[in-house]
């Protein structure tokens, strides 16, 4: 998860519960006032905990096991934030595939965003975003949702973490360099608009120069229009922290540099196929640089600024024509016709 994702739940185990409902109303601890980061778009809790256990990942200990909310607790959310101005949602799970098999009966996410795309009301929230996806449990059936539904934005989230199925391995991500391309290709395939994003770690304990490679040669396939990068540390209480053949800080240093950028050229690349097209836009602040530009992001994400009035653009969808490309964000003109 990234550091701009704020999560509202206690730490602790919970209780798993068996209830059809496992909304907030009827957990105290999910009653934490939530903190919403924006006014036009806003985060919404799915599904708390994880099952999971990755050799280097404290969540379990500290979140707990899974516990998901129901899928009308979730709406009822929606429609609040709707009517308090906000336009777009993400949906927030530290393994969102996950959502739904604590149920009884069981859930999938992709019922969850049929059922949010069919319910919320016409002129209200106009985008569906979610995170984070893991490359073990992906359903086709999201993509068949993201490909589909008119809400849920073309964006995919899919931490890889390493290329090198050894490093996998050690890590227990449950999934091959192999496996990982087949949900990328079956992406392409079903959404050739779409823009996909992921995670990656990089000197993990045990990883070679060769092995490192590998994550190299998994980004050059993919092209990630954008990527989350980090080296690796040591968390208390994790496996990972007591592995042999930890990696000197200098070698990590320089692995991330590599990784960076070679993900910055990629991202330039992904960018660029927007120049000379036209792009749905939701505005969402001001240019911080610029007083008299605007900013908002496409629906595959991607921040475009442009001249305009924050005041009477704010949340609003705007077209934009894109005038030119940029590393992380583009740039247009407000096209009137």
């Amino acid at each position: 998860m990234t550091e701009s994702m704020i999560w509202s739940e206690k730490g602790g185990s919970g209780s798993l519960g068996m209830d059809n409902d496992s909304s907030r109303e009827k957990d105290g601890d999910w009653m934490t006032p939530i903190k919403r980061g924006h006014n036009v778009r806003a985060w919404v809790n799915i599904i708390y905990g994880c099952n999971e256990h990755c050799t280097y990942c404290v969540v379990p200990s500290v979140r707990g096991v899974e516990q998901s909310r129901s899928m009308e607790a979730i709406l009822k959310e929606c429609i609040q934030l709707a009517a308090s101005g906000y336009k777009e949602i993400t949906l927030l799970g530290q393994n969102i595939d996950a959502y739904g098999r604590d149920m009884v009966p069981k859930r999938t996410f992709a019922d969850l965003l049929h059922y949010l795309n069919d319910n919320l009301p016409p002129n209200t929230i106009s985008r569906i975003r979610y995170v984070t996806s893991h490359p073990r449990y992906f359903s086709e059936r999201v993509i068949d949702a993201v490909a589909n539904l008119d809400k849920v934005c073309e964006c995919f989230h899919m931490p890889f973490q390493a290329g090198n199925d050894a490093v996998l391995r050690d890590m227990r991500r449950g999934y091959t360099f192999e496996s990982y391309m087949k949900i990328i290709h079956k992406i392409r395939a079903k959404a050739p608009d779409a823009s996909i994003c992921g995670d990656v770690i990089v000197g993990f304990p045990g990883e070679t120069e060769e092995g490192f490679q590998r994550t190299l040669d998994l980004m050059e396939e993919v092209k990630f229009d954008n990527l989350n990068t980090f080296a690796y540390s040591p968390r208390p209480n994790t496996e990972a922290a007591n592995f042999d053949k930890q990696v000197p800080p200098e070698v990590q240093s320089d692995r991330l540099q590599r990784v960076q950028a070679l993900a910055a050229k990629h991202a330039l690349e992904r960018s660029e196929r927007y120049v000379g097209k036209v792009v749905e836009v939701l505005v969402e602040d001001r240019n911080p640089k610029q007083g008299n530009e605007v900013m908002g992001r496409t629906r595959q994400g991607r921040q475009v600024f442009f001249q305009g009035d924050i005041d009477e653009l704010k949340g609003e969808l705007v077209n934009v024509a894109i005038t030119e490309a940029r590393t992380w964000s583009l740039v247009g003109s407000m096209d009137i016709c």
